[in-house]
């Protein structure tokens, strides 16, 4: 007994162990389905079932009503049959009244045994007809059951989709900081080391940029005295001053130098006379 129940435990035990491994490699969505389709098989299972009792109600009713025409026409058979025995009673042919008689007892007693059928028949109609009604009952609750089982399978599918969204969205976010092998480095030191790549080669072209304006004003400058002195030679030669004049800038050098030594001569002594 103890080794029987030890087998027992550990097939039990692996069954679960199997279900559980089962259940969590299992889709959800392809499950759901599964659920969703036994539901709607179960229900029209039911509604055979109902159908059947419904079925039996229905041929209840057409043998109360068959029993019903039949028990009119024996009812108005055993009326015909005492009216003749009367009739012939009174005309005095005893034979014939027996004979109606005997005829009235045979439908009376048919009358009878009819009746216990039809109140049989009754009680049967009744019966099938609250079991109807309970199988309407039971199709119209199982009906709201799979509907509201339909409609939720709609908003848990829409979960199921938002579930694995968010899932991917948490992993690939986990993954964004983590190192992706031994060799590669994560997001945030490729971040780094293409920021610092980036700024130093604006850093270059910031210098490069600058270095060449530099020389481009230069040379601008360089250009436009060279384009002044022609266009001063231009104006002399107009002038009739020639080109070996002296230049504006020679002439307030000449200035200065005229004033600095007035400046600096000894005023002259006026003459005694």
């Amino acid at each position: 007994m103890g080794i029987l129940s030890s087998i027992r435990q550990r097939i039990k035990y692996f069954t679960a162990k199997s279900d559980a491994r089962f259940n969590e490699r299992a889709d959800p969505k392809v499950q759901l389905e599964q659920a969703i389709g036994e539901a709607q098989d179960q229900h029209r299972r039911l509604k055979e079932q109902a159908s059947n009792v419904i079925a039996n109600q229905k041929q209840a009713e057409l043998r109360l009503n068959r029993e019903m025409g039949d028990y009119e026409k024996l009812a108005a058979n055993t009326r015909q049959a005492v009216l003749l025995a009367e009739q012939s009673a009174k005309e005095g042919d005893t034979a014939k009244a027996s004979d109606y008689n005997l005829a009235a007892e045979e439908f009376a007693g048919r009358l009878i045994t009819m009746e216990h059928d039809i109140e049989e028949t009754k009680v049967l109609v009744l019966q099938s007809s609250q079991a109807a009604e309970q199988a309407k009952a039971a199709v119209a609750q199982n009906a709201q059951a799979l509907q509201a089982k339909l409609a939720e399978r709609q908003k848990l599918l829409s979960q199921l989709d938002q579930a694995k969204m968010q899932e991917q969205m948490n992993t690939a976010m986990s993954s964004l900081g983590e190192a992706v092998g031994e060799d590669v480095p994560g997001f945030d030191e490729i971040r780094d080391k293409i920021e610092a790549r980036y700024a130093k080669a604006k850093g270059m072209a910031e210098l490069n940029s600058s270095t060449v304006s530099d020389r481009m004003f230069e040379i601008e400058r360089q250009s436009m005295n060279t384009e002044a002195q022609d266009r001063l030679n231009e104006i002399r030669a107009q002038l009739g001053l020639g080109a070996g004049s002296t230049s504006a800038g020679q002439l307030e050098e000449g200035q200065d130098a005229s004033a600095a030594s007035a400046t600096s001569a000894p005023a002259e002594q006026p003459e005694e006379a």
